[in-house]
């Protein structure tokens, strides 16, 4: 099965949007840090959610972005579509020329998993992603790591103020 990391990369974005974009944006930048992601590759992606209507940008100081409905609307199948991925079982990437130019013996199997992976997907929200122990856990663990690296920034950033005033 072949889902690329833009599929991946998505659906992880838009989750983390979904656990931290309840009270205020989130920028980009901040996504990036928590989950190691490219901010330009994140800006492209965005761009294709937002033209897809999952997510809606906020301008200005402390813009970013917000989902664009309620978490338990949004489902994956729908992230991993927006940003024109597929869920692809078959070795042909669904062109129907497997062996030699033509369908082999077991393409219309694997397009039967395709559609049921794309189906499982369809059923799972945003919302029953947040709900998760294990992703609340993990997002908490992201969170202090992301604090720790504001706070050892903010740290230094004194540090450099501190000898320039010698």
């Amino acid at each position: 099965m072949r889902l690329t990391t833009k599929g991946r990369y998505a659906v992880t974005a838009m989750l983390d949007l979904a656990l931290h974009g309840s009270e205020k944006p989130v920028s980009l930048a901040d996504i990036s840090g928590r989950q190691d992601i490219s901010l330009s590759y994140l800006e492209q992606l965005f761009a294709k959610l937002r033209r897809n209507e999952l997510v809606k940008s906020v301008r200005g100081p402390g813009g970013g972005y917000r989902l664009s409905r309620g978490s338990d609307e949004i489902f994956v199948a729908q992230i991993i579509d927006a940003v024109n991925e597929t869920v692809d079982a078959t070795g042909c990437g669904g062109t129907s020329d497997c062996q030699q130019g033509e369908v082999c013996l077991t393409h219309h199997l694997w397009c039967d998993l395709s559609e049921q992976i794309h189906n499982f997907l369809s059923q799972i929200s945003l919302a029953n992603l947040v709900e998760r122990r294990e992703v609340q856990n993990i997002s908490a663990r992201q969170e202090a790591r992301s604090q720790e690296s504001r706070d050892g920034d903010s740290a230094s950033q004194e540090n450099t103020l501190s000898l320039a005033e010698i």
